[in-house]
């Protein structure tokens, strides 16, 4: 088999199993629909690696596989680019996804839309490899509509609820606005460098450096400062940056397995992987790159003080992604685009395990997804606890953990970038340490340790619909202890603890100090600030060791000593906080008033600007005027000759002389 057949594998594996399970469902049945999947997305997994390997060798690949349309000049072509950027992204999301499919048998072992699921997750999986394989904008284009609208099936799956429809309708909108603004950064580099491949766009870039364009007269703009800006609008609408991030919170009213696949290892960060494949771009415009910065540092803070104060533990993790995906923008901004795509790597690992695993939680206890109710979990749930603890230890960046390299590499690339905006930035990664422990350990001893408060919970809550919305009882009878999940739940969570635990202490001489990207990533000299924290690397032993004279380190353990003292020791002190400053725990509550703002703002104008154009257009203007005016005129024409018609012989014959007396004139008048 040739290299090029195995890359068309990769993506089509997936996307058959998705129309086998979509179309024929009801045929092949519940076993059958997972079995199509599951297949379909290990195929693509295997096919994977061996094209790590033959990357790994050297081997790369630029080229087109098909051409879809061709007008003049312009042809627009399906194409694959295979570097090792490429491969490590496809290897995340095919693991990943392969996770999430096995975890989703016993996830969703009574939903009626079964086969419907599996279908969509499958779909999502193809939808991403094409976006992350592709080697021009029509492609990544594709791509990213794509994921957004399966995102959008996924989210409002359970369709019969209100909010879960509310929540896909705001993602796709959301997304929506992020994607005009990638449309037109699209559009500008077609129409300044008559391509929509990469490797073309990118070996013309340099002449356009200095190119400007006037937005508004007598203001002038770079041309790739522009297109860049534009590029990363879409990102932070797919990667949730602020003031775009409104709609990924709310996408938690999906099932727990599309929270784990969309916000862990691929949607979400489709918008950082773009960045990193336009770094030539990038690296042209520090405005750009400031702009990058600054945007991440603000999501990365502000997002993690949201989480402080959640109670749902789907929200709790929501909330992490966000400031975790603020962490990985930090870095594209501070030209380490190596290191947010290491960031990418290793959070897609134990962020899904924490999603996995609060669905695992969830289950237990009878779809009661409120972390004031749970406690004492350890003892009835060793596994989902072991990796819990895995997941978050990974998450808040502990010495030799995965989270540790890639999180402790960013805060000193930062330190060392010159852009505008990085001391921002380094105070807000740096304080985000403290503020990530917190919440993460929170969560975790409120879910895990204590005492338990979920036999009388459960009194309560039995009875009520299911909080995660899947009506389909994984209920253990009455009110029943929480035991541990059926092995399909839990083997991906052992599957997932294990590179969450090694993958960044394996993999960091690798991918951050030895160039291994190569050409896949551009890094202009004057922004390189990582290079000055690698020359003082000493392998990923001594950078542990070190670590732990570093301020993230402390501020880490602070945070989970403080979570430790609020909740397990005085869990009196944060209700007595939230009385103490109920200004500031009703700014947090209300999520800093964007959602009431956007309701405010955009919808309600949307709805006052859709009436007056229904009054002045539909009502005055085409009923009005167009319809019932013709109608009117017409009669009133009527009107006017029906006192010509008299009758009378005389009245006819001077009207017809006057007539042939108008029509000489017109003819002889010349």
């Amino acid at each position: 088999m040739d290299m090029k057949t195995l890359y068309l594998i990769v993506p089509l594996a997936p996307l058959l199993g998705a129309i086998i399970a979509g179309l024929f469902g009801r045929v092949i049945g519940r076993t059958g629909a997972h079995v199509v999947t599951i297949a379909g997305v290990a195929i693509a997994f295997l096919a994977s690696l061996l094209i790590f390997q033959d990357v790994q060798a050297g081997n790369t690949y630029n080229g087109p596989v098909y051409t879809w349309l061709t007008s003049g000049d312009l042809s627009l072509e399906i194409g694959f680019l295979i570097d090792r950027l490429t491969v490590l992204m496809m290897l995340v999301v095919t693991f990943v996804s392969l996770m999430v499919h096995v975890y989703t048998i016993g996830y969703m072992a009574d939903d009626p839309g079964y086969q419907r699921f599996f279908s969509y997750i499958s779909l999502f999986t193809f939808s991403m490899l094409m976006l992350v394989m592709s080697n021009n904008f029509l492609q990544l284009f594709f791509g990213w509509e794509a994921v957004g609208l399966v995102s959008y099936l996924l989210i409002g799956f359970w369709y019969t609820r209100e909010t879960a429809i509310y929540a896909n309708l705001k993602a796709f909108l959301v997304n929506r606005v992020g994607d005009f603004g990638f449309l037109l950064g699209i559009g500008l580099i077609w129409h300044y460098f008559g391509t929509l491949d990469y490797a073309q766009v990118f070996q013309q870039a340099p002449q356009l450096a200095n190119q400007t364009l006037s937005l508004i007269d007598g203001h002038t703009w770079g041309v790739l400062t522009v297109i860049c800006i534009l590029l990363f609008i879409g990102a932070m609408g797919k990667s949730a940056q602020f003031p775009l991030h409104v709609w990924l919170p709310d996408s938690m009213e999906g099932p727990t397995p599309i929270s784990a696949l969309i916000h862990a290892a691929t949607m979400v960060t489709a918008g950082i992987f773009m960045v990193a494949r336009m770094s030539p771009l990038f690296e042209l415009s520090e405005a750009a790159l400031s702009f990058v910065l600054v945007i991440g540092a603000i999501t990365a803070l502000f997002m993690g003080f949201l989480g402080i104060i959640q109670n749902d533990i789907k929200r709790v993790v929501a909330y992490s992604t966000l400031s975790q995906l603020g962490y990985m923008t930090v870095a594209l901004g501070a030209s380490a685009y190596s290191v947010a795509i290491f960031h990418l790597m290793t959070h897609a690992f134990f962020k899904a395990l924490l999603f996995l695993a609060a669905g695992s939680v969830i289950i237990a206890m009878h779809h009661d997804q409120d972390i004031r109710n749970m406690g004492g979990l350890r003892k009835y749930m060793p596994i989902t606890w072991i990796t819990s603890l895995i997941g978050s230890l990974a998450l808040i960046g502990t010495p030799f953990l995965s989270g540790f390299y890639s999180k402790d590499s960013i805060i000193e690339a930062v330190k060392y970038s010159e852009l505008a905006g990085s001391g921002f930035a380094y105070f807000a990664v740096t304080l985000g340490v403290f503020v990530t422990a917190f919440y993460s350990f929170r969560m975790y001893f409120l879910v895990f340790h204590g005492k338990e408060r979920f036999k009388q919970a459960h009194d309560t809550h039995d009875h009520e619909a299911d909080k995660d919305g899947d009506q389909h009882g994984h209920h253990h009878g009455g009110h029943s202890a929480p035991h541990e999940t059926p092995w399909m739940v839990t083997l991906p969570l052992v599957l997932l603890a294990i590179p969450s635990l090694l993958i960044g202490y394996l993999t960091v001489d690798a991918l951050l100090f030895s160039d291994w990207f190569g050409h896949a990533i551009s890094v202009a000299p004057a922004h390189d600030g990582f290079a000055k924290f690698a020359a003082t690397y000493h392998g990923p032993f001594a950078m542990a060791l070190h670590a732990l004279q570093t301020p993230a380190f402390w501020l880490a353990l602070g945070g989970v000593a403080l979570a430790w003292f609020f909740y397990m020791k005085r869990p009196d002190i944060p209700a007595l906080l939230a009385k103490k400053f109920g200004v500031l725990y009703r700014i947090l509550e209300r999520k800093y008033g964007f959602d009431e703002f956007n309701d405010w703002f955009f919808a309600r104008g949307a709805r006052l600007l859709g009436g007056r154009l229904w009054r002045w257009g539909d009502v005055a203007a085409i009923d009005g005027a167009l319809v019932n005016g013709a109608a009117r005129l017409v009669g009133h024409i009527a009107g006017v000759v029906r006192h010509l018609q008299t009758g009378y012989i005389y009245h006819y014959a001077f009207a017809m002389i006057v007539g042939v007396l108008l029509l000489v004139t017109w003819f002889t008048r010349g």
